[in-house]
């Protein structure tokens, strides 16, 4: 996929290579001007895995889109955010990995190149 100009964020091996899907989406402080902030982890991962930096490595926002097009919508969240992608019968959703709450983002009034126009709907803590 083409770059969408949204910078790049670090994702799993196991996620790029198609072993694993996107479980985890983890949005920390960026460390560059090209860091988007945005960390991906897969459900297959495991903790000795993770402690390897070389199982992790760096793609543009667009090709995680390519990978899991959900994720378009949570770009805009706010650093601390740690959220699960949840997939049950042929749908997903995402929800907040610390509460355990679910995630809606009103797409209906939903713009995902303006972070000013995005409306979440739930008690979501960033916290």
């Amino acid at each position: 996929m083409e770059s969408m100009g949204l910078g790049g964020c670090v994702v799993s091996k196991n996620i790029i290579e198609g072993k694993g899907n996107i479980k985890w989406c983890i949005k920390e402080q960026p460390v560059n001007e090209l860091d988007n902030g945005w960390r991906f982890l897969a459900d297959i991962d495991t903790d000795e895995y993770l402690s390897d930096a070389a199982n992790m490595v760096i793609c543009d926002w667009g090709t995680i889109v390519n990978i899991e097009p959900a994720v378009i919508t949570i770009y805009y969240l706010p650093v601390g955010t740690d959220l699960t992608l949840k997939s049950e019968e042929n749908k997903k959703r995402f929800i907040n990995t610390k509460t355990g709450m679910d995630i809606i983002i009103d797409l209906l009034s939903w713009d995902p190149f303006s972070p000013e126009n995005i409306s979440i709907k739930s008690t979501y803590n960033y916290n």
